[in-house]
């Protein structure tokens, strides 16, 4: 399959169905809403497939990017596209593993843009949600995009953390968290 993202670079993709890469009108779109805050952020990939969402980041600024992904070739591959689109200012980590146990690692950081991306049916929704709050991994003008089917998706509310925009593309939707009120 052949991936296209900013400025027309093309992406080394896996394949098969293990990854599933953002389409690329949803990860448009996503750029779209968060175009100003893409420059110099830190920008978190969870579940990051090929690592094409932060790839786009890093073509478009983003001066840290890290990756969590549990499939090792999937982390290869990150690598190799993350390394195409770097610049020397840039930084970029590729973490392999569990997603809950590796965030656990970035306690103590925070990030200012954090894309989530599992697959659609996995039971990992609520324990990322829970763990990018107990770690406090966004920062307080900071948003978390968390992509997930249009047809059937439920959470159980996340104290430190409210939803501030839905989007639905077709079989696929977005939704957007920031910290509350009271943790800005």
């Amino acid at each position: 399959m052949s991936l296209r993202i900013y400025g027309n670079r093309q992406l080394k993709t896996l394949p098969g169905l293990t990854t599933r890469p953002t389409l690329a009108r949803v990860r448009e779109a996503v750029f779209n809403i968060w175009q100003t805050n893409v420059p110099g952020c830190r920008w978190l990939d969870l579940c990051a497939g090929v690592g094409s969402m932060g790839a786009e980041a890093l073509c478009r600024g983003a001066e840290v990017a890290i990756a969590i992904e549990e499939y090792g070739p999937a982390c290869a591959v990150i690598r190799q596209n993350w390394q195409l689109v770097v610049n020397y200012n840039q930084e970029y980590q590729v973490l392999q593993g569990d997603v809950v146990k590796r965030l656990k690692v970035l306690a103590g950081q925070q990030f200012d843009l954090i894309y989530f991306d599992p697959p659609y049916t996995s039971e990992l929704y609520q324990p990322v949600l829970d763990a990018i709050a107990q770690y406090q991994l966004l920062a307080p003008t900071s948003e978390l995009a968390v992509e997930h089917s249009s047809k059937q998706w439920t959470i159980q509310p996340v104290p430190t953390l409210e939803v501030c925009r839905q989007k639905v593309y077709g079989n696929t939707a977005l939704t957007f968290f920031r910290p509350t009120e009271a943790e800005r």
